[in-house]
């Protein structure tokens, strides 16, 4: 599948892996409906775009976490383009604090950014996706495999976004529609450093090595792969790979080896 001329659309595209996936695809002959709440960053990011690959790029703001954000976006990708070839959901927060600690808001709210956020955009791209056959992606987490302590409410969003596109991907085994859940590993990103903390006020400096992970880069260019390809599923790092297979196999071993690694992290929470 060829994604010259296709038509795009990018949550969370203002910044970190959206970013990258928006220049990678405009690579690629792609024409982009980009979406975040930061709609002064999306349009330069946008207008660059057009300048550099000579695709068209509109800026649309959304707050996934709102239905009607959504359905707007949806209806501003048709009124512009006629059409919808590809919807990536990216837009995601993540959260650092242990559940005694944390105000369940901070839960909600990544419930309703990381999972109903998919889903509110999905539901209204699809008869549309349906008619060109074209793909829906979910970018999740090696945290929708395994649980990681600190992020309950970030590995909670992630299980549901993996069970929502699998049961997804089932209804549409003879529409034609290809859906592929992508989940990297750590990456380089400013999601640690927008992550909620306790109280839901940003943490604001990451508590990870960051020199060490995948670059948003990386992560644009083997999504974007996997859906010329149309694969199903992509774990894009070694460790997670590992950590898919020891959660089936190996259970009870994996807890300890993930709260070995979660106790050298920055000012770690677990001791």
């Amino acid at each position: 599948m060829s994604l010259k001329n296709k038509v795009i659309i990018i949550t969370g595209a203002s910044s970190g892996i959206g970013k990258a996936m928006a220049i990678e695809l405009a690579s690629r002959g792609a024409n982009l409906v980009l979406a975040a709440r930061q709609y002064v960053t999306l349009c330069e990011i946008a207008q660059d775009l057009q300048e550099r690959f000579g695709i068209r790029a509109i800026a649309v703001q959304c707050d996934v976490a709102v239905e009607e954000d959504c359905h707007h976006l949806i209806k501003q990708a048709i009124s512009t383009f006629k059409t919808i070839d590809v919807l990536v959901n990216n837009a995601g927060i993540s959260m650092r604090a242990l559940l005694k600690d944390v105000d369940l808001d901070v839960l909600k709210k990544l419930m309703d950014v990381n999972f109903w956020g998919t889903v509110y955009c999905i539901k209204y791209a699809l008869p549309y996706i349906t008619k060109t056959q074209g793909s829906i992606v979910g970018v999740s987490s090696i945290a929708g495999y395994k649980g990681l302590p600190g992020r309950t409410g970030y590995s909670a969003s992630k299980f549901a976004m993996n069970g929502f596109l699998d049961a997804l991907r089932v209804e549409n085994l003879k529409t034609g529609v290809h859906v592929m859940t992508a989940c990297p590993g750590f990456t380089a990103s400013n999601i640690r450093n927008t992550a909620l903390a306790k109280d839901g006020s940003q943490q604001g400096e990451s508590s990870m090595d960051e020199g060490k992970m995948m670059s948003s880069e990386e992560v644009a260019k083997r999504i974007s792969n996997g859906i010329e390809a149309r694969k199903r599923t992509l774990i894009m790092t070694v460790q997670g790979k590992l950590t898919v297979l020891l959660s089936k196999f190996l259970p009870g071993l994996l807890d300890g080896m993930v709260y070995n690694v979660f106790t050298k992290e920055k000012d770690a929470l677990l001791k």
